[in-house]
């Protein structure tokens, strides 16, 4: 009856056992990708504790007929996978600005350009090395709120990150 105690006991240990994440305290970086054309992000994250952080980002993209930037703010927690890998997810906001053709609407019913909200998720994994740098791969859907953009868009980016 004391192994099986002891067994018990021991095996509660190892499921409880809880390691702490590492997720570094500041990192700033690009985040490279899109849906609507390719661009740039400007990426900064702060951590709130241990598995909870923010992140801000401001990103423009390019394409034929518009030019358009964006402003975003996610709150997100971290879940660790394996030594360096981690998986994240998180609610965001944000808000955009696009410019596009005259000839991109040939009926006019739109002016030259439109700001508009949006609301965001975003769902990813990353892998944080020894040294300050941190590479991520995530999916970012999107529901905009606007003339322009009132539908669900998919923003699909590749992160790199020096962190601090």
């Amino acid at each position: 009856m004391k192994k099986i105690v002891l067994i018990l006991i021991v095996i509660a240990a190892f499921t409880f056992e809880a390691k702490a994440q590492e997720i570094a305290n500041n990192a700033i970086g690009l985040r490279l990708g899109g849906s609507d054309g390719f661009g740039p992000e400007v990426n900064y994250q702060r951590a709130l504790s241990d598995n909870n952080r923010l992140e801000f980002g401001l990103g423009w993209r390019s394409k034929k007929d518009f030019d358009a930037f964006k402003l975003v703010g996610l709150y997100e927690w971290v879940w660790n996978i394996d030594g360096g890998f981690n998986w994240y997810a998180g609610p965001g906001a944000g808000i955009a600005n696009v410019d596009y053709d005259d000839d991109f609407f040939p009926d006019n019913r739109f002016d030259d350009s439109e700001t508009y909200v949006f609301l965001a998720g975003d769902i990813g994994i990353e892998y944080n090395f020894d040294i300050p740098l941190l590479l991520s791969l995530d999916f970012r859907p999107e529901i905009g709120f606007g003339d322009y953009n009132d539908d669900v868009d998919f923003d699909i980016a590749l992160g790199v990150r020096y962190q601090f």
